[in-house]
């Protein structure tokens, strides 16, 4: 295994350049870029520090298996139903809280509706896979038909419902993760 490698493709999707990592491990940017060279080895307290920074572990970094999951079945997918609110819920990736958007199916039934969230950082997008819904943004609504698609700044209080007679889908993708 080629340690500097592995440390360098780590550091560059946290966007941090070789000097940030340095300065947040109280190293040398030298030492940094000797390290992904593979010039120079670490201590084991120095790469617990390094890898602490990069947002993973000992165990994590030097596991062969930790391939990155890029297809989910129906069966790696989580559904919940509220029946109160006539909707449920299905998780299309699961454990996407960890990532930095979370896509999820909501299904509304008639006079359906998705619970109201609080303006917060972040983007919105949905698609329309069937039926109308209405995408009430603070005191607006507009309504949104199949094939049509929606995305906004959640700068107000904001929620789907169905306006329909027929069941709505939505595919729904928020960043950061919300749902």
């Amino acid at each position: 295994m080629q340690i500097g490698e592995k440390i360098k493709r780590l550091r560059i999707e946290k966007q941090l350049t070789q000097e940030e990592l340095a300065n947040r491990c109280e190293l040398s940017k030298g030492f940094i870029s000797q390290l992904e060279n593979d010039l120079t080895s670490p201590s084991i307290a120095t790469l617990i520090d390094i890898l602490d920074i990069l947002g993973t572990n000992l165990t994590e970094f030097f596991s062969e298996d930790n391939k990155e999951k890029l297809v989910f079945t129906k069966d790696d997918m989580f559904e919940k139903e509220n029946d109160e609110l006539k909707y449920s819920l299905m998780w299309l990736v699961p454990n996407a809280q960890k990532n930095e958007m979370e896509p999820i199916m909501i299904t509304l039934e008639p006079d359906g509706r998705y619970i109201e969230e609080e303006p917060h950082e972040g983007e919105e997008f949905g698609y329309v896979l069937s039926g109308i819904i209405n995408l009430h943004l603070g005191d607006k609504t507009l309504k949104v038909r199949k094939g049509e698609s929606f995305y906004f700044k959640p700068k107000a209080n904001h929620y789907i419902s169905n306006a329909g007679k027929t069941q709505a889908k939505v595919i729904w993708v928020s960043t950061p993760p919300s749902f």
